[in-house]
Protein backbone atom coordinates (compact mmCIF):
# COMPACT_ATOMS: atom_id res chain seq x y z
CA UNK A 1 0.00 0.00 0.00
CA UNK A 2 1.46 3.34 -0.91
CA UNK A 3 1.93 6.27 1.39
CA UNK A 4 -0.97 8.37 0.00
CA UNK A 5 -3.62 5.72 0.72
CA UNK A 6 -2.28 5.27 4.23
CA UNK A 7 -2.63 8.98 4.95
CA UNK A 8 -6.22 8.97 3.65
CA UNK A 9 -7.19 6.10 5.99
CA UNK A 10 -5.70 7.82 9.03
CA UNK A 11 -7.36 11.11 8.07
CA UNK A 12 -10.81 9.49 7.76
CA UNK A 13 -10.42 7.79 11.12
CA UNK A 14 -9.46 11.11 12.75
CA UNK A 15 -12.53 12.84 11.27
CA UNK A 16 -14.83 10.03 12.45
CA UNK A 17 -13.37 10.16 15.96
CA UNK A 18 -13.86 13.93 16.10
CA UNK A 19 -17.48 13.66 14.98
CA UNK A 20 -18.19 10.91 17.50
CA UNK A 21 -16.64 12.95 20.30
CA UNK A 22 -18.71 16.01 19.38
CA UNK A 23 -21.98 14.03 19.31
CA UNK A 24 -21.17 12.45 22.68
CA UNK A 25 -20.36 15.84 24.24
CA UNK A 26 -23.53 17.50 22.95
CA UNK A 27 -25.66 14.65 24.29
CA UNK A 28 -24.22 14.65 27.82
CA UNK A 29 -22.46 17.89 28.74
CA UNK A 30 -23.68 20.66 26.50
CA UNK A 31 -26.72 22.59 27.80
CA UNK A 32 -30.04 21.68 26.24
CA UNK A 33 -32.44 24.31 25.05
CA UNK A 34 -35.85 23.89 26.82
CA UNK A 35 -39.15 25.63 26.22
CA UNK A 36 -39.74 28.25 28.89
CA UNK A 37 -43.07 29.87 29.87
CA UNK A 38 -44.04 32.70 32.22
CA UNK A 39 -46.59 32.01 34.98
CA UNK A 40 -48.06 33.97 37.89
CA UNK A 41 -46.62 33.52 41.37
CA UNK A 42 -47.27 35.13 44.75
CA UNK A 43 -45.24 38.23 45.53
CA UNK A 44 -45.26 37.55 49.31
CA UNK A 45 -46.48 35.10 51.94
CA UNK A 46 -50.27 35.23 51.61
CA UNK A 47 -52.63 33.89 54.30
CA UNK A 48 -55.85 32.10 53.50
CA UNK A 49 -58.77 34.46 53.00
CA UNK A 50 -56.70 37.09 51.16
CA UNK A 51 -58.56 38.87 48.37
CA UNK A 52 -56.03 38.97 45.56
CA UNK A 53 -55.07 42.20 43.87
CA UNK A 54 -52.45 43.12 41.28
CA UNK A 55 -49.78 43.74 43.94
CA UNK A 56 -50.05 40.10 45.05
CA UNK A 57 -48.82 38.75 41.69
CA UNK A 58 -45.44 38.50 40.03
CA UNK A 59 -44.31 36.64 36.93
CA UNK A 60 -41.71 33.91 37.07
CA UNK A 61 -40.19 31.80 34.30
CA UNK A 62 -40.49 28.02 34.44
CA UNK A 63 -39.70 25.15 32.14
CA UNK A 64 -42.81 24.05 30.29
CA UNK A 65 -42.45 20.50 31.58
CA UNK A 66 -42.40 21.74 35.21
CA UNK A 67 -45.50 23.92 35.03
CA UNK A 68 -48.20 22.50 37.39
CA UNK A 69 -51.70 22.03 35.98
CA UNK A 70 -54.14 24.86 36.62
CA UNK A 71 -51.49 27.57 37.04
CA UNK A 72 -52.62 31.09 36.16
CA UNK A 73 -50.82 33.01 33.43
CA UNK A 74 -53.06 36.08 33.26
CA UNK A 75 -53.55 38.49 36.17
CA UNK A 76 -57.17 39.16 35.20
CA UNK A 77 -58.03 35.56 35.99
CA UNK A 78 -56.92 35.97 39.62
CA UNK A 79 -57.84 39.52 40.60
CA UNK A 80 -60.68 39.82 43.19
CA UNK A 81 -60.62 36.10 43.91
CA UNK A 82 -59.98 34.79 47.43
CA UNK A 83 -57.30 32.38 48.61
CA UNK A 84 -58.70 29.19 50.08
CA UNK A 85 -55.27 28.06 51.31
CA UNK A 86 -52.14 29.97 52.32
CA UNK A 87 -49.39 30.57 49.75
CA UNK A 88 -45.68 31.09 50.16
CA UNK A 89 -43.40 33.56 48.41
CA UNK A 90 -42.80 32.73 44.70
CA UNK A 91 -45.34 29.90 44.83
CA UNK A 92 -47.25 29.48 41.54
CA UNK A 93 -50.87 30.60 41.73
CA UNK A 94 -53.20 27.66 41.05
CA UNK A 95 -56.85 28.08 40.12
CA UNK A 96 -57.81 25.23 42.45
CA UNK A 97 -56.53 27.18 45.46
CA UNK A 98 -58.76 30.16 44.73
CA UNK A 99 -62.46 30.77 45.25
CA UNK A 100 -64.77 30.74 42.28
CA UNK A 101 -65.17 33.94 40.30
CA UNK A 102 -68.62 34.55 41.82
CA UNK A 103 -67.75 33.07 45.25
CA UNK A 104 -67.96 34.75 48.64
CA UNK A 105 -65.08 36.81 49.97
CA UNK A 106 -62.87 36.23 52.95
CA UNK A 107 -63.15 33.29 55.31
CA UNK A 108 -66.57 32.34 53.96
CA UNK A 109 -64.82 31.00 50.88
CA UNK A 110 -62.93 28.55 53.09
CA UNK A 111 -66.14 26.82 54.23
CA UNK A 112 -66.58 23.60 52.29
CA UNK A 113 -69.97 23.02 50.61
CA UNK A 114 -72.29 21.27 53.03
CA UNK A 115 -70.46 22.58 56.10
CA UNK A 116 -71.29 25.36 58.56
CA UNK A 117 -69.11 27.59 60.74
CA UNK A 118 -70.16 27.72 64.42
CA UNK A 119 -68.24 29.50 67.18
CA UNK A 120 -67.82 28.46 70.81
CA UNK A 121 -66.37 30.51 73.66
CA UNK A 122 -63.29 28.98 75.30
CA UNK A 123 -60.37 29.97 77.47
CA UNK A 124 -56.97 28.48 78.32
CA UNK A 125 -58.44 25.80 80.57
CA UNK A 126 -61.02 24.67 78.02
CA UNK A 127 -58.86 24.84 74.87
CA UNK A 128 -55.67 22.85 75.63
CA UNK A 129 -53.89 25.85 77.18
CA UNK A 130 -54.25 27.92 74.01
CA UNK A 131 -52.46 25.37 71.79
CA UNK A 132 -55.47 25.07 69.48
CA UNK A 133 -54.92 27.01 66.27
CA UNK A 134 -56.59 27.34 62.90
CA UNK A 135 -56.86 24.02 61.00
CA UNK A 136 -56.33 22.02 64.21
CA UNK A 137 -58.44 18.91 64.78
CA UNK A 138 -60.40 18.76 68.03
CA UNK A 139 -63.06 16.82 69.93
CA UNK A 140 -65.93 18.76 71.51
CA UNK A 141 -66.74 17.87 75.14
CA UNK A 142 -70.00 18.87 76.83
CA UNK A 143 -70.31 19.05 80.62
CA UNK A 144 -73.75 19.24 82.22
CA UNK A 145 -73.55 20.97 85.62
CA UNK A 146 -75.30 19.76 88.75
CA UNK A 147 -74.69 17.70 91.86
CA UNK A 148 -72.27 14.77 91.85
CA UNK A 149 -75.13 12.44 90.98
CA UNK A 150 -76.34 14.66 88.12
CA UNK A 151 -73.11 15.96 86.56
CA UNK A 152 -71.96 14.24 83.35
CA UNK A 153 -69.36 14.93 80.64
CA UNK A 154 -70.02 13.67 77.10
CA UNK A 155 -68.04 13.74 73.86
CA UNK A 156 -70.61 15.22 71.48
CA UNK A 157 -68.40 15.75 68.39
CA UNK A 158 -65.20 14.06 67.22
CA UNK A 159 -62.46 15.07 64.75
CA UNK A 160 -63.77 18.57 64.02
CA UNK A 161 -61.62 21.04 62.04
CA UNK A 162 -60.97 24.52 63.48
CA UNK A 163 -61.60 27.28 60.95
CA UNK A 164 -60.27 30.16 63.03
CA UNK A 165 -59.30 31.25 66.53
CA UNK A 166 -60.88 34.64 67.03
CA UNK A 167 -60.46 36.25 63.60
CA UNK A 168 -57.14 34.54 62.89
CA UNK A 169 -57.48 31.95 60.12
CA UNK A 170 -53.78 31.13 60.01
CA UNK A 171 -51.69 29.03 62.42
CA UNK A 172 -49.10 30.89 64.48
CA UNK A 173 -45.99 31.59 62.44
CA UNK A 174 -47.72 32.39 59.15
CA UNK A 175 -47.06 35.98 58.19
CA UNK A 176 -50.06 37.79 56.69
CA UNK A 177 -49.50 40.46 54.07
CA UNK A 178 -49.59 44.09 55.05
CA UNK A 179 -51.70 46.53 52.97
CA UNK A 180 -48.58 47.81 51.19
CA UNK A 181 -47.68 44.34 49.94
CA UNK A 182 -44.94 43.61 52.52
CA UNK A 183 -45.12 41.07 55.32
CA UNK A 184 -46.49 41.71 58.78
CA UNK A 185 -46.48 39.73 61.96
CA UNK A 186 -49.92 38.41 62.96
CA UNK A 187 -51.43 39.91 66.09
CA UNK A 188 -51.02 37.57 69.05
CA UNK A 189 -54.16 36.05 70.52
CA UNK A 190 -54.56 36.81 74.21
CA UNK A 191 -54.99 33.64 76.22
CA UNK A 192 -55.93 35.32 79.51
CA UNK A 193 -59.54 35.89 78.53
CA UNK A 194 -62.35 34.12 76.73
CA UNK A 195 -62.07 33.93 72.96
CA UNK A 196 -64.15 32.44 70.18
CA UNK A 197 -63.07 29.33 68.29
CA UNK A 198 -64.92 28.72 65.03
CA UNK A 199 -65.46 25.09 64.03
CA UNK A 200 -66.38 23.57 60.67
CA UNK A 201 -69.33 21.23 61.22
CA UNK A 202 -72.26 19.71 59.37
CA UNK A 203 -75.75 21.23 59.85
CA UNK A 204 -76.70 18.42 62.24
CA UNK A 205 -73.51 18.90 64.25
CA UNK A 206 -74.21 22.64 64.33
CA UNK A 207 -77.55 21.97 66.07
CA UNK A 208 -75.89 19.65 68.59
CA UNK A 209 -73.18 22.22 69.30
CA UNK A 210 -75.67 25.05 69.74
CA UNK A 211 -77.72 23.03 72.24
CA UNK A 212 -74.58 22.09 74.19
CA UNK A 213 -73.53 25.76 74.38
CA UNK A 214 -76.83 26.75 75.96
CA UNK A 215 -77.26 23.81 78.34
CA UNK A 216 -73.83 23.54 79.93
CA UNK A 217 -70.11 24.12 79.41
CA UNK A 218 -68.24 23.29 76.18
CA UNK A 219 -64.51 22.52 76.03
CA UNK A 220 -62.17 21.36 73.25
CA UNK A 221 -59.69 18.48 73.27
CA UNK A 222 -56.77 18.79 70.82
CA UNK A 223 -56.03 15.68 68.75
CA UNK A 224 -53.48 14.57 66.16
CA UNK A 225 -54.72 15.56 62.67
CA UNK A 226 -53.62 12.15 61.38
CA UNK A 227 -55.72 10.37 64.01
CA UNK A 228 -59.02 9.58 62.29
CA UNK A 229 -60.29 7.13 64.91
CA UNK A 230 -63.84 7.66 66.20
CA UNK A 231 -66.02 5.97 68.76
CA UNK A 232 -68.16 3.20 67.26
CA UNK A 233 -70.69 3.17 70.13
CA UNK A 234 -74.30 4.02 69.35
CA UNK A 235 -74.30 6.62 72.13
CA UNK A 236 -71.50 9.17 72.57
CA UNK A 237 -68.96 8.21 75.27
CA UNK A 238 -69.72 9.90 78.60
CA UNK A 239 -68.30 10.07 82.11
CA UNK A 240 -70.26 10.45 85.38
CA UNK A 241 -69.21 11.04 88.98
CA UNK A 242 -69.01 7.26 89.47
CA UNK A 243 -65.98 7.19 87.13
CA UNK A 244 -63.90 9.57 89.24
CA UNK A 245 -65.35 8.71 92.68
CA UNK A 246 -66.74 5.15 92.74
CA UNK A 247 -67.96 5.45 96.34
CA UNK A 248 -69.45 8.90 96.00
CA UNK A 249 -72.97 7.74 95.15
CA UNK A 250 -73.02 5.34 98.10
CA UNK A 251 -71.83 8.01 100.54
CA UNK A 252 -74.34 10.51 99.26
CA UNK A 253 -77.17 8.01 99.64
CA UNK A 254 -76.01 7.11 103.16
CA UNK A 255 -75.87 10.75 104.25
CA UNK A 256 -79.35 11.28 102.87
CA UNK A 257 -80.70 8.31 104.88
CA UNK A 258 -78.96 9.57 108.05
CA UNK A 259 -80.57 12.97 107.64
CA UNK A 260 -84.00 11.35 107.25
CA UNK A 261 -83.40 9.25 110.41
CA UNK A 262 -82.44 12.34 112.38
CA UNK A 263 -85.68 14.00 111.35
CA UNK A 264 -87.64 10.95 112.52
CA UNK A 265 -85.85 10.97 115.91
CA UNK A 266 -86.87 14.54 116.83
CA UNK A 267 -89.32 14.28 119.82
CA UNK A 268 -92.82 15.68 119.74
CA UNK A 269 -92.57 18.55 122.22
CA UNK A 270 -96.35 18.74 122.56
CA UNK A 271 -96.34 15.31 124.22
CA UNK A 272 -95.94 15.65 128.02
CA UNK A 273 -94.06 12.37 128.34
CA UNK A 274 -91.69 13.29 125.48
CA UNK A 275 -91.08 16.68 127.08
CA UNK A 276 -90.45 15.18 130.51
CA UNK A 277 -88.02 12.70 129.02
CA UNK A 278 -86.26 15.48 127.18
CA UNK A 279 -85.73 17.60 130.35
CA UNK A 280 -84.92 14.57 132.58
CA UNK A 281 -88.02 14.50 134.83
CA UNK A 282 -89.33 11.22 136.30
CA UNK A 283 -92.44 9.98 134.67
CA UNK A 284 -95.14 8.45 136.97
CA UNK A 285 -96.73 5.62 134.98
CA UNK A 286 -99.80 5.68 137.34
CA UNK A 287 -100.39 9.35 136.73
CA UNK A 288 -103.26 9.72 134.32
CA UNK A 289 -102.44 11.63 131.26
CA UNK A 290 -103.75 15.12 131.20
CA UNK A 291 -106.98 15.35 129.33
CA UNK A 292 -106.77 17.56 126.34
CA UNK A 293 -108.35 20.91 126.82
CA UNK A 294 -111.53 21.32 124.89
CA UNK A 295 -111.28 23.99 122.33
CA UNK A 296 -113.42 27.00 123.02
CA UNK A 297 -116.08 27.54 120.49
CA UNK A 298 -116.59 31.10 119.46
CA UNK A 299 -120.12 32.29 119.06
CA UNK A 300 -120.95 33.44 115.59
CA UNK A 301 -121.43 37.20 115.28
CA UNK A 302 -125.00 38.43 115.62
CA UNK A 303 -126.63 39.71 112.46
CA UNK A 304 -126.84 43.44 111.91
CA UNK A 305 -129.66 45.31 110.20
CA UNK A 306 -129.42 48.63 108.41
CA UNK A 307 -132.47 50.92 108.15
CA UNK A 308 -132.73 53.92 105.87
CA UNK A 309 -134.39 56.90 107.64
CA UNK A 310 -135.57 59.94 105.71
CA UNK A 311 -136.25 63.18 107.64
CA UNK A 312 -137.29 65.79 105.20
CA UNK A 313 -134.44 66.25 102.80
CA UNK A 314 -132.02 64.33 105.04
CA UNK A 315 -131.20 60.68 104.56
CA UNK A 316 -129.69 58.71 107.44
CA UNK A 317 -128.74 55.02 107.71
CA UNK A 318 -129.07 53.45 111.18
CA UNK A 319 -127.73 49.99 112.12
CA UNK A 320 -129.31 47.67 114.68
CA UNK A 321 -128.09 44.41 116.18
CA UNK A 322 -130.14 41.73 117.89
Amino acid sequence: MDRQKLLMIFGGAAVAAALLTWFLYSATVAPKSEKLVQVLASSANLPAGTRLQKIHFKKITMAAKDVPPGVLQDEKAGIDRTLLYPMGLNEPVLAGRLSSVSGADGAASMIEPGKRAVSVSVNDASSASGLIQARSHVDVLFTKPGSMLEAVTTTVLEDVVVLSVGRVVEPAGAAPVAPTGGTATPAPVSSSQNRAVTLLVTPEQARILELAKNQGRVSLALRNPKDESKSEAAEPPSVTAESIDPGGAYRSQRLKMQAQNRLRSVPNLRDDQAWAKLIGEDIDPNKPAAAPRPSEKKEPPKPRFTVDVFRGDKHVQESFQE
